[in-house]
């Protein structure tokens, strides 16, 4: 999003699920604050040594209707939200969703879905259709010599970005309030051909922000590590874009013994990225490399600067084999070298960045593996701080395997009234039948303030979303 408040990201599925010998991936337990601190009692009596931090619990309190990937359903999967500040109502705010094949859906603030958008038919009988990936927003382009709001999404399917104008006007009417203004003309984002957009290593992850008079989005590849910046530009009334750089993250790695590693995908497939957020106020992406962590590339002129890995997931180095049969990775756990974080499980996923009013601020990541959320210092050199649990609660179910993530520090009205962290929903209960749900959780952002033992910053100051300065 332009506005430094509002700038945030999103994450997602991996294309070969990964598997150990041990249970990697059960979700952490969560416990009460008097519970754990027995159990950190008790296994300082029995070890000596001090437990690891427990991610703290915060419920929702708002969740969007249940989506079905499946016929009946649309083929409606969701993915990665953002959310669309009314600066002239902020309880008129939207959330704008993914749902993958099946396309957009608004929502407003009470989780009621106000308007459904589809994706672009296939071009072709053997074409791919259009699959909306990420989604994010975009405030005040200059298109036809007016200032407009604009929810970009990154259309995996067809390998391009789709810009949607949202109109205040019809928030306020209670009409559709999304339309679509992509140019007609835009070239693919990574494909060299129409041939090539059919082998789907198309646009995956995405990210906008603004710079001075001009907009742009990060947007990453499928099934490879390369992320490229693009430059929004008006044609005429249209939304389209130019390539400003490319960067390719690392496929292998060095490992503190010497060891080379590379993490486990689908032969012929590299490590992905997919959340990702940018900074505006220090010029900083932040992207999440699916199986290996999260890195911090500055960005200067509009160009990429060298990427640092400020944190890795906790499967990092650990060796693996590929079964064909299954199509699956499974990690050989036994001989895990301890290379790995401490802080997330693959896939790393949704990242997103809440600022306070002070130029400090969290970096949240999404550890999907492990059903947390992983809080960094926004500031400095990204000091872990914590990380939380959305858990049952009395309005909504919790968050399983959580993709996209967009937080705003913005007062919304009174359900929202000290700003708000939207999460996709990888498990929607109750299930209907054998069908699987998916949907977006709202959760107040002082739940998860107040939820740590120091708490976090909660700030309550309104502003313009339009002021980009």
């Amino acid at each position: 999003m332009s506005h430094p408040l509002f700038t945030a990201r999103s994450a997602h599925p991996h294309t070969a699920p990964i598997r150990s010998h041990q249970t990697l991936f059960q979700p952490r337990s969560i416990v009460s604050a008097s519970a754990l601190s027995t159990l950190t009692a008790a296994l300082l009596m029995v070890t000596g040594v001090s437990a690891a931090p427990q991610p703290v619990p915060v419920s929702a309190r708002v969740e969007t209707p249940a989506v079905y990937d499946d016929e009946a359903g649309g083929n409606a999967d969701a993915d990665d939200p953002a959310v669309w500040v009314d600066p002239g109502d902020p309880d008129r705010s939207l959330v704008i969703s993914t749902l993958k094949e099946a396309g957009l859906d608004v929502y407003g603030l009470d989780g009621r879905r106000l308007q459904h958008i589809t994706a672009p038919a296939a071009p072709g009988e053997d074409a791919a259709p259009g699959r909306f990936n990420n989604v994010d927003v975009v405030y005040g382009f200059s298109l036809d010599g007016k200032k407009t709001d604009l929810a970009l999404v990154s259309d995996r399917g067809r390998d391009r970005v789709r810009a949607y104008a949202i109109d205040p006007a019809a928030v306020a009417a209670g009409t559709p309030p999304l339309k679509d203004v992509t140019a007609a003309d835009i070239a693919p984002v990574f494909a060299t051909s129409e041939a090539e957009v059919d082998d789907q290593r198309t646009a995956y992850g995405l990210a906008a922000f603004s710079d001075d008079d001009h907009a742009y989005a990060v947007v990453s590849r499928r099934s490879e590590t390369r992320v490229r910046l693009l430059q929004l530009e008006d044609h005429d009334g249209r939304v389209g874009y130019k390539t400003e750089d490319t960067l390719d993250l690392p496929r292998s790695f060095t490992l503190p013994d010497g060891g080379k590693w590379t993490p486990c995908a689908d032969p012929g497939d590299h490590a992905q990225v997919e959340g990702m957020v940018v900074d505006q106020e220090e010029h900083v992406l932040y992207a999440a490399q699916e199986d290996v962590g999260l890195w911090r590339i500055g960005l200067d002129d509009e160009e990429f600067e060298r990427p640092k890995l400020i944190d890795r997931v906790r499967e990092y180095g650990t060796p693996w084999t590929y079964h064909t049969e299954t199509e699956e990775c499974v990690l050989d756990t036994a001989n895990d070298p301890g290379f790995g974080g401490e802080h997330l499980s693959a896939d790393a996923e949704g990242a997103t960045i809440y600022h306070a009013d002070d130029g400090t601020g969290y970096l949240l990541a999404s550890s999907q593996g492990d059903n947390t959320f992983a809080v960094y210092e926004r500031q400095g050199r990204n000091a872990y701080l914590g990380s939380f649990a959305v858990t049952d609660g009395a309005a909504t179910d919790g968050v399983q395997q959580s993709d996209g993530a967009t937080v705003v520090n913005v007062p919304l009205g009174q359900t929202f009234p000290q700003g708000l962290l939207v999460t996709h929903d990888g498990e929607a209960t109750p299930a209907d039948g054998d069908r699987e749900g998916t949907d977006f959780k709202f959760t107040g952002w002082e739940s998860v303030a107040t939820a740590f033992p120091k708490p976090l910053t909660v700030d309550t100051e309104s502003f313009d979303p339009r002021d980009t300065d």
